[in-house]
């Protein structure tokens, strides 16, 4: 193990690091359920406001644009603890959800199982009750 190693994975420095495109990958989990609310991305731009606001903060790939989680939706989360893993290279916030975490109305974008079908796969729906109408939210 090199120093750099031993430093990122026991030290006691936040040292995030970031991927070709400047991101990590941001896991949110439901802190009362540990229900998993969704998965995004974070630069160090959203990073940082989310440590210093304690809401969250990502960065849509598809957009290319920085977003607070619910300033379109009203759809909140509120950061009660923030980890990182071993390498640093991606975080996992433990929040409270004010009403739906996915963009679909659902209160986690994990609202389909995988099941094996004839050597393939198939979706399920589970946990899939809409809390708001995302036509009427995101005016689509």
């Amino acid at each position: 193990m090199s120093v750099h190693s031993h430093e990122i994975e026991e030290g006691l420095s936040f040292q995030p690091r970031f991927d070709a495109a400047g991101l990590v990958t941001c896991v949110a989990t439901d802190v009362a359920t540990g229900d998993v609310l969704m998965v995004a991305h974070m630069n160090e731009e959203a990073l940082r406001k989310t440590i210093a606001t304690g809401e969250a903060w990502y960065f849509s790939r598809s957009r290319n644009a920085l977003w607070r989680k619910g300033e379109t939706s009203g759809q909140t989360q509120r950061v009660v603890e923030m980890r990182t893993d071993c390498d640093q290279d991606a975080v996992w916030i433990r929040v409270e959800q004010i009403g739906a975490a996915c963009h679909t109305g659902r209160r986690s974008c994990f609202y389909r199982k995988v099941e094996g079908e004839d050597g393939g796969a198939k979706l399920v729906f589970v946990d899939a009750e809409r809390l708001f109408d995302p036509d009427a939210v995101y005016k689509t």
